[in-house]
């Protein structure tokens, strides 16, 4: 489209000291004409655009000269260095000055506002992740297949996966890829990797099934309704993991919960988080786990 064309034409003009016509009709696989229309438009929309004639000649935008308006609101802007500070949290070059530079009009502004939202990205061991994060982008970008030790419930396993993807969901990073000793794409967590390495082996990117970048799948065994009542001083974290409407007050006092889970186990560990604050109601194999859990906890003490 025309406009995106001329979108596209401002921002290079305001990126480039000077571009030439022909190398404007090259980037937008259009004549040299085209072009030439398409200044004369922005010349005519106030932005003044001056000819060079000559061995090392082209166009530019006249010396001295501010937009009045960017390419991005101020307001658009705040939201996109919202973002650029969230990776900032986890990386080791720091981007958001750099953006600010290049496409505020008002700097004094955007630098009075642009902390109204605040989101850090890092974690306990942040050097570590910073680190991981670092080796797997490089390896994405040069389609390098990493291998590292990776510890799980079932135990440790080396494994050599082509990255495709650098994941953080559930409040926690991921590496997502295709696994070679699986022969099936995985997510694995970050703090779980060690040893990474970027390995000499290159690969060529698979094209992603559909449905494989569905996450939730990789956390999904079997689906069990979980039936329980809390005690009224667990409320807040209801209220906070599952909201107001997960459970109903009791005449007793006590809250009672239900709710879909579609992992067993994290549903367990996640009972077992409330102590003595919750007993569960149904699935009754739930119960018996918790109970048998608890026993072997008594032991350790005795």
């Amino acid at each position: 489209m025309k406009i995106d064309r001329l979108i596209g034409i401002i921002t290079i003009l305001l990126q480039k000291d000077k571009v030439t016509i022909p190398q404007l009709a090259e980037r937008f696989e259009v004549s040299s004409r085209t072009i030439q229309r398409d200044i004369d438009d922005l010349c005519k929309a106030g932005i003044p655009i001056v000819s060079m004639q000559g061995y090392d000649g082209g166009i530019s935008v006249a010396k001295g000269y501010k937009l009045d308006k960017t390419i991005l609101t101020t307001n658009e802007l705040q939201v996109v260095l919202a973002g650029i500070k969230s990776i900032d949290s986890i990386s080791k070059t720091s981007y958001r000055q750099t953006i600010i530079e290049k496409f505020s009009t008002d700097k004094n502004t955007l630098r009075a506002e642009q902390d109204v939202i605040l989101i850090d990205l890092a974690a306990w061991d942040q050097e570590g992740i910073t680190d991981k994060i670092e080796q797997i982008k490089q390896a994405v970008l040069h389609q390098e297949v990493i291998s590292f030790l990776y510890h799980s419930n079932k135990g440790e396993s080396k494994r050599r996966i082509e990255p495709y993807f650098i994941v953080f969901k559930w409040a926690a990073w991921y590496v997502y890829g295709y696994c070679l000793s699986r022969q099936d794409y995985r997510l694995f967590k970050l703090n779980r990797i060690c040893q990474l390495a970027r390995t000499a082996t290159r690969y060529e990117p698979r094209r992603l099934p559909e449905g494989k970048l569905d996450l939730e799948r990789y956390f999904r065994t079997e689906e069990i309704t979980l039936v329980a009542l809390f005690e009224d001083t667990a409320k807040y974290r209801l209220i906070e993991e599952y909201g107001p409407e997960c459970f109903t007050a009791t005449e007793s006092g006590k809250l009672l919960f239900q709710k879909s889970f579609t992992n067993p186990d994290y549903a367990t560990q996640w009972i077992l988080s409330f102590g003595d604050k919750v007993k569960v109601i149904s699935p009754s194999e739930l119960g018996a786990a918790i109970y048998a859990q608890a026993k072997n906890i008594l032991k350790q003490y005795e």
